[in-house]
């Protein structure tokens, strides 16, 4: 588990995790919330869910970085 932390927080996986969030984040926000926020809908509540929106796309690259790297690095891949 040390390990997978550690390979988390390395600046490559950091990097291209975060590349992803604009994109992502911005597609699932309008897919999630657009209709809201176009009526002006906007509240505390549906902030904190655009919020938690925007960290599925940076989770996914993460563990997904990971996982690669752990693979490749046991030969495996």
């Amino acid at each position: 588990m040390a390990e997978w932390l550690q390979l988390c927080r390395s600046r490559s996986v950091v990097r291209r995790a975060f590349a992803s969030v604009p994109i992502v984040g911005t597609i699932l926000i309008t897919i999630n919330h657009g209709d809201a926020i176009l009526r002006g809908q906007i509240d505390q509540d549906r902030i904190l869910k655009m919020a938690l929106t925007v960290c599925v796309p940076y989770l996914v690259s993460t563990i997904s970085s990971v996982s690669t790297i752990r693979q490749m690095q046991s030969g495996k891949g």
